[in-house]
């Protein structure tokens, strides 16, 4: 999957001779932490909300408002951004930026072309939202995981095994992390079935196959944090 099918296309951007003042303020109106930061249409930049705060001055100030607000009008966001960000092309894969966003402790960056020109954002939720689409995980609430030998046809023989009791599958993924060679994880999401016909599957897999587990999930209706009630 390429980083263009996920980013947030034609992000804000802010020049570098932005006030502290005027960046919060597009931050709160469009509900973002972090902006790229421009000089003549090329990024220089970038500044995330933390920034921000770090450079306000601290609640216990002895400054009265009126001296506040001259101060956050006066500081530049290119004097507290952090130059020469991370970028991505639109054409990068979304791996690449999961494994620059994990490797630099980041949670997101500019997309660009070849001339520096901010095209999207992609961010952790991004990632988030391809990691469950690739998993399928709001198309099956049946997911099995299965110790598998790692040598040619077995995925075959085991989707063989699926096949003949009619189980759908939505996806299919592996993994080699702490296994042992020649051993690999598969994981694989199924259309929804009654428990009798998930019960019989599960016992003639066990005839051929380690299976590690069987969980049956509902990830369409999953608890939802409460937005904050204004205060009256």
């Amino acid at each position: 999957m390429l980083v263009k099918e996920w980013m947030a296309a034609d992000p804000i951007v802010v020049d570098e001779n932005t006030s502290i003042m005027k960046a919060t303020q597009l931050m709160k109106e469009h509900g973002i932490r972090r902006v790229p930061v421009v000089k003549g249409g090329r990024i220089v930049g970038i500044v995330s909300d933390r920034d921000i705060k770090e450079a306000a001055p601290s609640k216990a100030t002895s400054l009265d408002v009126h001296e506040l607000y001259y101060l956050l009008s006066e500081i530049k966001i290119k004097d507290i951004m952090t130059p020469h960000p991370i970028t991505l092309r639109e054409n990068d894969s979304v791996e690449k930026a999961a494994v620059i966003m994990l490797e630099n402790r980041i949670s997101g960056m500019p997309v660009v072309d070849e001339e520096g020109r901010v095209l999207g954002m992609i961010t952790q939720t991004d990632i988030f939202k391809v990691m469950i689409s690739i998993s399928g995980a709001y198309r099956s609430p049946i997911q099995l995981a299965l110790d598998l030998e790692d040598r040619p046809g077995s995925l075959n023989q085991l989707l063989n095994s699926l096949r003949v009791h009619e189980a759908r599958m939505v996806s299919v993924l592996t993994s080699q992390e702490n296994m042992p060679p020649g051993r690999r994880e598969v994981y694989i999401r199924i259309k929804d079935m009654s428990n009798e016909k998930l019960d019989a599957l599960v016992e003639d897999l066990k005839k051929e196959f380690k299976v590690l587990y069987v969980i049956r999930e509902d990830l369409k209706n999953i608890p939802r944090k409460e937005p904050k009630k204004a205060l009256t």
